[in-house]
């Protein structure tokens, strides 16, 4: 393990070490394309092919160099510590408040998710940031555990040219139901054509919004306080979000004008 170890900190003491291996990984390069792309010098760059050669990591092939099948796997394999690396740095301030037990997808989907979390000047930009993505959209679909009142308010007033579906917590509903206006804004929404709304009586770990092609995440902390709000337009987060949707929904029942009265 040792050796592995003096591997990979060999590649990560050098940025262009990476580059030139995830070049040569991708196909045949001379000197000078390698120079043009990491912007080394013709010396800094013979050290380095002369130690991948060392490693039989990259072989001379017509002019140039190309990585070897071990170099290949080599490049893919670090590649993809980078990439979980650069994933856990971006999650990491939240990561206490993630449901991950309830997030089964791999987190590499998240790494170019856009993370807005609260600052001082605006404390409310995680929910912002969802009001502003479901204005756009032509279909909504949610499941939560809580609905707070401007998002009943944007899908209330855009029941004309937006499909909206959610399975609710009983809890969400009842606390909705609890305050007349919002019970009004409620009820119009659940006598609108355009949407369903229905009841999941066990709790929603989850507070997903499906904007037409993007899934949203409010992450909250055990108090309740709004912590981040987590987009993106992975197509393998979108799929998780949908069957969880779908098992949500067909788990639950209808909310009609009649049990809000």
């Amino acid at each position: 393990m040792e050796s592995a170890l003096a591997d990979i900190e060999f590649l990560a003491l050098s940025p262009n070490r990476v580059t030139v291996l995830k070049r040569l990984a991708a196909g045949r390069h001379t000197r000078r394309e390698l120079a043009d792309v990491t912007g080394a010098s013709q010396a800094t760059l013979g050290r380095i092919l002369s130690d991948f050669e060392d490693r039989r990591w990259v072989r001379r092939a017509e002019g140039g160099y190309v990585a070897t099948a071990t170099g290949e796997l080599v490049a893919e394999g670090f590649g993809d510590l980078l990439s979980i690396l650069e994933t856990e740095r971006e999650l990491r301030d939240i990561v206490p408040f993630l449901p991950t037990e309830a997030m089964d997808f791999d987190l590499r989907h998240l790494a170019d998710a856009t993370i807005t979390t609260p600052s001082q000047t605006h404390p409310n930009a995680p929910l912002q940031r969802l009001l502003a993505l479901m204005r756009d959209a032509d279909e909504v679909t949610a499941f939560s555990h809580a609905f707070n009142d401007q998002s009943l308010s944007v899908a209330a007033d855009r029941t004309d040219d937006q499909r909206f579906r959610a399975v609710l917590s009983r809890t969400a509903v009842d606390a909705l139901a609890a305050e007349a206006p919002l019970k009004n804004r409620l009820r119009s929404l659940v006598d609108a054509e355009s949407a369903a709304i229905r009841v999941y009586d066990d709790d929603i770990p989850l507070a997903v919004t499906v904007v037409d092609d993007v899934v949203n995440l409010l992450v909250r902390d055990d108090r309740g306080v709004l912590q981040a709000s987590v987009d993106t337009d992975s197509p393998a987060v979108r799929s998780w979000a949908m069957a969880r949707f779908d098992a949500y929904w067909d788990a639950s029942t209808p909310l009609d004008r009649d049990s809000l009265a």
